[in-house]
């Protein structure tokens, strides 16, 4: 049930996320000028913002050992990560609120300059949080290399690179892939990069993400497809050869196909 809630919010996130912003600012416009709307309104918006935080924490457990195939950029991405599109819900009904407060003190003359700050802070985490759920996939793996995008910075990796990641004997669910590079020149690093040598599998087996890896570094000769569906069918069934098809985090279910809308980051 949890995972097909899940994969429905990641699916229509750019409605969900859009909704939930109409919903904070008629939020915000009640506490603000309408105190005894506002008051309707509390109780249910915390129930709401409670039911999605717990969402997003139930659903960071979700990693599926599965690519989304985006053939138009090319490049198979992991999937959007559905904790995020949560969190982000979840923070947006006590952002509307301490905004429409600030607006009523100000109304009133009462407002002041922490006040002011600490809501100007608070919209900015927001906004942070709902940038980073729409846009969807972290980590592609493309034909030139592998890229991961967050919103202040990103990490672009070149096969010529040779890049070597391997999950930690023991590590159970791991929410990060270290990598370890042959020729660490060819890294490129742009603003802050979510990880400095390491990549985000909070929305996807970490296992699985390494085989892949492990796989177009040492066939070259099959990354000018990668991104269609013939190359990720191929991808899947070759991983499940090499491992006899006995383990479920390398031989991956299909991953629900990306919004026609969908584009590179």
């Amino acid at each position: 049930m949890i995972s097909k809630v899940s994969a429905a919010a990641v699916r229509h996130r750019h409605v969900v996320l859009l909704l939930g912003l109409l919903v904070a600012g008629v939020n915000a416009a009640a506490v603000g000028f309408a105190s005894a709307l506002g008051q309707v309104l509390f109780t249910p918006l915390l129930l709401l913002a409670v039911v999605v935080l717990l969402l997003s924490v139930i659903a960071v457990g979700i990693r599926p050992a599965c690519f989304v195939v985006l053939p138009q950029v090319p490049a198979f991405a992991t999937p959007a990560p559905a904790w995020k599109v949560f969190f982000a819900l979840g923070f947006l009904g006590p952002g509307s609120a301490n905004v429409g407060a600030v607006v009523r003190s100000a109304r009133a003359g009462m407002a002041s300059t922490f006040d002011v700050v600490m809501t100007i802070s608070w919209l900015a985490l927001v906004a942070l949080l709902l940038v980073e759920a729409w846009r969807g996939h972290d980590v592609q793996l493309r034909p030139h290399g592998i890229q991961q995008r967050w919103v202040l910075g990103s990490l672009t990796v070149p096969w010529e690179a040779v890049p070597a990641a391997q999950v930690p004997a023991g590590a159970d669910r791991p929410s990060r892939l270290r990598m370890t590079f042959a020729e660490p020149l060819l890294v490129r690093r742009r603003g802050l990069p979510w990880g400095w040598n390491a990549l985000r599998t909070d929305s996807v087996d970490a296992r699985f993400l390494a085989a892949a890896i492990r796989h177009y570094v040492g066939h070259p000769e099959h990354r000018a497809v990668i991104g269609s569906q013939a190359e990720y069918r191929r991808l899947l069934a070759d991983l499940a050869d090499r491992n006899g098809g006995s383990d479920e985090s390398i031989t991956g279910p299909d991953c629900p196909p990306a919004p026609p809308a969908q584009r590179a980051f």
